[in-house]
């Protein structure tokens, strides 16, 4: 199985997880049917409601996808989706933090990591999300490690809609094998002074850069999968700082600079600027190689611990003014329908669906971090390199 969520330096932890996720996909199996009353009553509540989806808008790819499905939802079902492209999805968590309560202005929010651990652990989202969608019956979780969100059990709080896996998208004659260490990448950005970079943290693919960073230069300490303790902190990131210290002058613009997102860094990698561009989408540079958007010498390159893999989800807040419309919204995103054409498509989004689940799509996984360790490495990196 290509998805193996811990290498085996970390089976201790699987065990101690076991018993957790077992019991989310104990509950994923008490789904309701489609052909239900309830489930009907659903969809003809939701008829003529919009759903205002609050989600990355920085790809070209992931917007034209919900282009398209806002014209299949609004054609099939009778609602309106409305997408609110927001630069960072923790533009959605400010917002509910400001709404303290009061009825939403979201009603469906794309989300995983510490966004989701927050939201859930501060009751700001609706539950029960897996037992009331038919659709989640059909999610691979016997392949896939999509129970379980940075460490934190979904709970019913939230909805896998599709696969990431951290890598590289990189010109061949700089990034000669297919896996790299963090030793390497310091050895080829040694030869290839200012062409290498990552986006600046809390930017998600940037943030995911240094955990991969971390968890090769400490030989995926199994302490960086539990919550970050005080004593783990300070033995474990000042080896991230070191390295970082001798990598950032070599990097583009000496490392004074750090491109603002994964898209401007893609740019940059287009005009020939850098040597490579960070992706969350194992299959991002085939698309892009297809439509000629990159040199035909470009190549998918990962970390040798395994990319660090994840579910990116769909939640629905606790005080939605259109919570039965965006359930019927997520229904339709697990569709086979929209997840072949989400993965077919330009976006190349791996499937969540047993029936679609394709091992060739994907890359050797690696487990997240806990979500505790993402803003401590955010917040560290900001206090020494943010200027």
């Amino acid at each position: 199985m290509i998805f193996q969520l811990f290498n085996l330096k970390l089976a201790s932890i699987v065990l101690l997880v076991s018993f957790s996720v077992s019991n989310v996909v104990a509950a994923a199996a008490e789904t309701l049917d489609a052909s239900s009353p309830q489930w009907q009553q659903t969809l003809k509540n939701a008829k003529g409601k919009s759903v205002y989806f609050y989600a990355w808008g920085g790809s070209k790819s992931v917007n034209e996808y919900l282009r398209w499905a806002k014209r299949e939802i609004a054609k099939q079902y009778g609602v309106r989706l409305i997408h609110v492209k927001v630069t960072d999805p923790g533009e959605a968590v400010s917002r509910l933090k400001a709404e303290n309560g009061r009825t939403s202005a979201i009603d469906l929010t794309w989300i995983n990591g510490e966004n989701f651990a927050y939201l859930k652990q501060h009751d700001h989202l609706l539950g029960n999300l897996w037992s009331s969608i038919p659709n989640t019956a059909k999610l691979a979780t016997d392949d896939l490690p999509i129970t379980v969100d940075f460490g934190e059990p979904m709970d019913g709080y939230e909805v896998p809609w599709g696969i990431g896996q951290f890598n590289l998208i990189a010109e061949e004659s700089v990034f000669s094998n297919a896996q790299f260490s963090a030793d390497d990448l310091l050895t080829i950005a040694r030869s290839n002074p200012e062409t290498l970079t990552y986006p600046r943290p809390p930017e998600f693919h940037g943030s995911t850069f240094l955990k991969q960073l971390l968890v090769n230069l400490t030989q995926a300490d199994q302490r960086l999968y539990l919550a970050a303790t005080q004593e783990a902190q300070e033995e474990l990131l000042p080896i991230l700082w070191t390295y970082l210290d001798k990598l950032h002058p070599l990097l583009w613009q000496q490392g004074t600079a750090f491109p603002t997102s994964s898209a401007e860094q893609f740019l940059l990698y287009q005009q020939k600027s850098l040597a490579m561009a960070v992706s969350f989408n194992p299959n991002q540079w085939i698309k892009e190689k297809a439509t000629k958007q990159i040199s035909s010498s470009s190549v998918r390159r990962s970390f040798i611990d395994g990319a660090i893999t994840n579910s990116h989800n769909l939640a629905i807040p606790k005080f939605a003014p259109n919570p039965e419309a965006a359930k019927v919204v997520i229904n339709f995103m697990l569709s086979e329908q929209a997840q072949q054409q989400k993965f077919a498509g330009e976006w190349g989004d791996p499937s969540v669906l047993k029936s679609m689940f394709n091992s060739r799509s994907s890359l050797q996984a690696h487990a997240e971090p806990h979500s505790s360790w993402q803003l401590i490495l955010e917040d560290a990196w900001q206090q020494r390199y943010g200027g």
